[in-house]
């Protein structure tokens, strides 16, 4: 009866192993959908660009007798709620996302989304767009550093500022000498939609201490 009892826990902990793993693959497999569903959603607004583009120069038609309707003005939003928004956002990004799923890093931790050209890190690394502005996330906590990205990004975005610097440090000062906002700063960053890529930055800038981030083109990107 002993030996019985015993054997009746092994199996409640072994079917309670096995939940706990199918937990994990079913959060996997939701992020990688997720993350999909973003890549797709970005790849239509990059041909909805590259159209734009190509029509920029083409000669719109006469104005015909219709009468133009003006659009109310929107109006103003306050600025706590722009901070509620992005506590919102920021606590919607996650710090346990498998990275490994949703992107490819190569020896300098660069990433582009697929619908990008290849042309795009080198380019990027090479300093073809100037860097606009720069986040210093040193000395700060996970939630603060999470809630400062955010709204960094958002700031970026309505400034129409292209490419951006984020110093996450390289964790000198943690306890285990790890640089603990490195990794979770690239797990954030892939999450967001008006981020096309990122590269380590170069010595001069930062080197493994930094990212450089090239953000979407603010006409482009769709309203709320």
């Amino acid at each position: 009866m002993h030996n019985a009892g015993w054997k009746t826990k092994d199996m409640r902990l072994h079917d309670l192993g096995n939940l706990r793993d199918a937990l994990k693959v079913f959060a996997r497999e939701r992020a990688r959908l997720e993350a999909k569903r973003r890549a797709d959603a970005l790849a239509h607004e990059v041909q909805a660009r590259l159209f734009r583009d190509a029509v920029q120069d083409v000669t719109p038609l006469p104005k015909s007798d219709r009468a133009e309707i003006q659009k109310a003005r929107p109006a103003p939003i306050a600025r706590q709620r722009e901070l509620d928004e992005a506590r919102a956002l920021a606590s919607s990004l996650s710090d346990d996302i498998d990275i490994e799923l949703l992107l490819q890093t190569d020896e300098t931790l660069s990433w582009k989304r697929d619908a990008l050209s290849h042309q795009v890190i080198p380019k990027l690394r090479r300093g073809h767009w100037s860097v606009k502005a720069q986040l210093d996330l040193h000395g700060k906590r996970v939630d603060e550093a999470r809630e400062a990205l955010v709204t960094f990004l958002a700031d970026a975005i309505k400034r129409e500022i292209r490419c951006v610097r984020i110093v996450h440090g390289k964790g000198l000062g943690s306890v285990n000498k790890e640089p603990v906002l490195k990794n979770k700063v690239m797990r954030w960053l892939v999450q967001r939609e008006e981020v096309l890529a990122f590269c380590q930055a170069r010595p001069n800038d930062g080197g493994s201490g930094a990212l450089i981030v090239l953000l979407v083109a603010a006409r482009y990107k769709k309203a709320d």
